[in-house]
């Protein structure tokens, strides 16, 4: 807040219908609130006296709350001369925190989404800032840890999903440490919730060949799924891939560039023709216009029991969900030897230790190296059996 007020005077309005006074604070010429913007002119103090005192025991009484009204007024005066502003940040605390809290949310990706629609759950849609404190926040981690899935609701969060959500509500902490929103950051009270390894399951040379050789009830998830696995595209940037993002190089060929809807991050990809050819795309097609979808009618209801059944009908029993398509292209440009820093832009990840998983399940040397241990002789070796 600027310090631009002047003077402060204790003035009294009437209430309960004249038959009381209470006092309240004028600030000339106010204060301007720099996260809101809002001129502050105004402070209640919650001190009552009697509009006209019938007796001397109420002319005592009003004499005795003057004198506290007084005094605040001293102090507050005396606050603004010294530049501390506490008693307007008391006011601030009663904020709406879970607003706040989907203010942020909107402006991040679906993962914040979630998080804020958990929390608001847990804490029945209203929570303001001062109730922000340690135990809230170990309460909203056991909820957490116990919270049912989205849509399969018999079974609970996984422990990893269960750890970015707090890593992402601990953040929201911060974030509102760091802008006067509450006045201490809980988190250095808090415990992480470690995550656990878990293989990312993905379809191998052969049986993308033969999924892609399989016929689909829906066309539309056959090309979505197979683009994903040739591009690397999350479903989230599949659904608002639009014609006007495929772009020409100079020297010939084409490229993706969107701003990925889960990290925001910008990826110019360039796509293979065999992409291009299962979206049927044209330099000179007119059926469609710059900022069409791409993926027509795709949606999330088409990578449940759609996509299930066809990979059911390909013979491919692993667990397979739309996502696997990225760990395709991962693991798959890992084996054919692409460099783990050149899939990490392809799949537009921040840390290439993310990416490094790919490696490690693509590792040829290990699986080279494991053949060498063997209970065969050589070839042309006569054994010589005990006892003979």
């Amino acid at each position: 807040m600027s310090n631009i007020c002047k003077t402060v005077s204790l003035r009294t309005r009437k209430i309960k219908g004249g038959e009381q006074l209470s006092f309240y604070l004028d600030y000339y010429p106010g204060y301007r609130d720099e996260s809101t913007m809002k001129v502050m002119r105004h402070e209640s103090l919650g001190i009552y006296i009697y509009a006209k005192p019938k007796s001397q025991r109420e002319k005592d009484y009003n004499d005795r709350m003057r004198e506290k009204a007084e005094a605040l007024r001293c102090r507050r005066y005396e606050s603004i001369v010294n530049e501390r502003y506490d008693f307007f940040d008391k006011e601030k605390m009663k904020g709406d925190f879970l607003a706040y809290f989907k203010q942020k949310a909107d402006k991040k990706n679906c993962k914040w989404q979630h998080v804020y629609k958990h929390f608001a759950r847990f804490c029945n849609d209203k929570c303001r800032f001062d109730e922000i404190n340690v135990d809230l926040c170990n309460k909203f981690r056991e909820y957490l840890l116990n919270a049912p899935q989205t849509i399969h609701t018999e079974h609970k969060l996984h422990i990893n999903s269960v750890a970015g959500y707090w890593s992402t509500f601990r953040a929201v902490l911060h974030t509102a440490y760091r802008e006067h929103k509450i006045m201490e950051n809980p988190n250095g009270f808090l415990e992480r919730i470690d995550t656990i390894p878990t293989e990312k399951e993905h379809l191998s040379k052969e049986e993308l060949i033969r999924l892609a050789n399989t016929p689909c009830s829906s066309e539309v998830l056959k090309k979505a799924f197979l683009f994903s696995c040739l591009t690397g595209l999350r479903k989230s940037d599949i659904k608002q891939l639009t014609w006007d993002k495929i772009q020409p190089y100079g020297d010939g060929g084409m490229y993706v560039t969107l701003r990925m809807q889960k990290t925001k991050e910008l990826v110019n990809n360039p796509i293979s023709d065999e992409a291009l050819e299962l979206i049927g795309f044209n330099d000179d097609d007119e059926n469609h216009k710059p900022t069409d979808k791409v993926f027509v009618g795709f949606n999330d209801s088409l990578t449940q029991t759609p996509l299930k059944n066809w990979l059911k009908a390909a013979g491919i029993t692993k667990h397979i969900t739309y996502h696997c398509s990225r760990h395709t292209l991962g693991s798959l440009q890992v084996e054919a030897g692409t460099s783990v820093y050149t899939v990490q832009h392809i799949l537009g990840h921040k840390n290439v230790s993310t990416t490094q998983i790919y490696a490690a399940m693509a590792d040829e040397s290990k699986r080279e190296s494991i053949n060498r241990i063997t209970l065969k002789p050589a070839k042309n070796v006569q054994l010589k059996i005990v006892g003979q």
